[in-house]
């Protein structure tokens, strides 16, 4: 990558400042700062002051329901820039973020061409969605460097396989590590390059059998790397899990699935009826974030909430006893699962495969407007005229982006090793159907497979040589 910098370095200048300038606009213009950031930085606060792992109250509460990577993150910038310094926390992911720029260039470089490559750091500086996070506290841009990074290291070490150098998988499992320790779903990275190493294997097995001699791709080499990834990429998480059994008594290797403490009553039955209609990230804040403590309106529920006239003023019901105390009981919560359980009953095709398809396509297509102004329901445009056509065109330019990816996976399908990376976006993409809360964000660690075809497909519409 350093060469092909230097070869064209006026473009890569060009090209950065201009990431750099939209990126400082958006952390000076649209900074975001969520509920969750203040949890990230309350623990890092503890944790540099205190020495204690915990959420502030009349005392310091020890707590799990964060994993370690961002506070720790936060608190190495507190400790540098001052307490609670999230403008230092948002300039550092700036510089993070143009950083991923560059290691899905050099993805797209090993994987196609220089000119490939280029494209793709272009697309990359240029991306509006990477470049809100970067401006917002929370750990997505991390997230995404680290993803980044470990395919980067992967498509090394396969590269490599021949030569059975063991550092590209070293460098894989510790930025999977890191990954994790930011949220439980960089797992998901782990499982989708041990998959392909697994299916690399069965090929290397079968082909060996037919061999007369041994192949380059021994069977005996994939497992020991797939063995090696495993151990340094979960290595990390030993020291929390022993710090989770030790300090709060409970085996806890990641952090908990609803982000409750030990003792914290989680409305399962509720969680379970808001799966069996949520199918946009509008409702995911006018109801799913306002339960439990804030009053959720009936008339925003969408038609598929009801299966008939009966339920509907059930439902309603429901919420109103609900927004009289403001939390889910535990008999509340049961009449919450046994409306689930009709409901699924009623239609369990619409549960299982409906819903998940169109949660999974909310999160790619809507408009990002999470960290602006913008209306959530923009599609209605009562919000101001400067709101809603930024809602617009945000929501083409990710429409672009994924019909350019689109277009680029018909030249891309047959590419070495292109099956880990649309594994990966195949899997987190099934994961994500499975949640209930449908948040654009959380497709953004696909984002760097999406711009590497998009560039593909820019590229060969050229005619300009390699």
């Amino acid at each position: 990558m350093r060469q092909l910098v230097r070869q064209h370095l006026r473009f890569f200048l060009f090209a950065t400042l201009a990431a750099l300038g939209l990126r400082l606009f958006l952390l000076f213009r649209f900074p975001a700062l969520t509920n969750d950031s203040f949890v990230y930085g309350d623990i890092a606060k503890n944790w540099l002051q205190h020495g204690i792992y915990g959420l502030s109250g009349d005392e310091i509460s020890p707590t799990y329901i964060r994993l370690p990577g961002y506070p720790a993150f936060l608190a190495a910038v507190f400790a540098v820039f001052g307490m609670e310094h999230y403008r230092a926390v948002m300039a550092l992911q700036v510089l993070v973020d143009i950083a991923t720029c560059f290691v899905i260039a050099d993805m797209a470089r090993r994987l196609v061409s220089a000119r490939v490559a280029k494209a793709a750091f272009l697309l990359a500086a240029l991306c509006p969605f990477l470049a809100s996070y970067a401006a917002a506290a929370l750990t997505e841009t991390l997230e995404i460097f680290f993803t980044a990074l470990a395919f980067d290291f992967a498509i090394v070490g396969l590269e490599t396989l021949e030569q059975k150098r063991l550092r590209p998988w070293l460098g894989c499992g510790l930025a999977i590590g890191a990954a994790i320790l930011l949220r439980p779903d960089g797992g998901l990275i782990l499982v989708a390059i041990e998959l392909y190493l697994a299916v690399r294997w069965v090929r290397a097995w079968r082909d060996d059998a037919r061999a007369s001699h041994p192949r380059p791709h021994s069977p005996a080499h994939l497992m020991r790397v797939g063995l090696i990834l495993a151990l340094v990429s979960l290595a990390p998480l030993v020291p929390w899990t022993w710090r989770n059994l030790h300090t709060m008594h409970r085996f806890q290797p990641l952090a908990p699935r609803y982000a409750n403490e030990e003792d914290e009553f989680v409305p399962a039955g509720f969680n379970r009826w808001v799966k069996t209609w949520m199918a946009d990230y509008a409702s995911v804040e006018e109801v799913y974030w306002r339960v439990s403590g804030g009053t959720v309106d009936a008339g925003q529920l969408p038609s598929r909430a009801f299966d008939s006239e009966a339920q509907r003023q059930e439902t309603e019901q429901l919420l109103d006893d609900y927004n009289q105390v403001l939390h889910v009981t535990p008999e509340m919560d049961a009449r919450f699962a046994a409306l689930a359980a009709q409901r699924i009953r009623h239609a369990p095709l619409r549960y299982y495969l409906g819903l998940p398809l169109l949660r999974i396509a909310d999160m790619w297509l809507r408009p990002r407007t999470e960290t602006f102004p913008s209306d959530t329901r923009w599609w209605e445009f009562n919000d101001d005229p400067r709101w809603s056509a930024l809602a617009v065109a945000l929501g083409i330019i990710g429409l672009v982006y994924v019909a350019l990816a689109a277009a680029g996976l018909a030249k891309a399908r047959h590419l070495p090793f292109m099956g880990l990376l649309l594994g990966f976006v195949a899997l987190r993409s099934i994961f994500l159907g499975t949640l209930e809360n449908p948040e654009p964000r959380y497709t953004l660690e696909c984002y760097p497979v999406v711009i590497i075809l998009a560039a593909i497909f820019l590229r060969s519409q050229t005619k300009q040589p390699h």
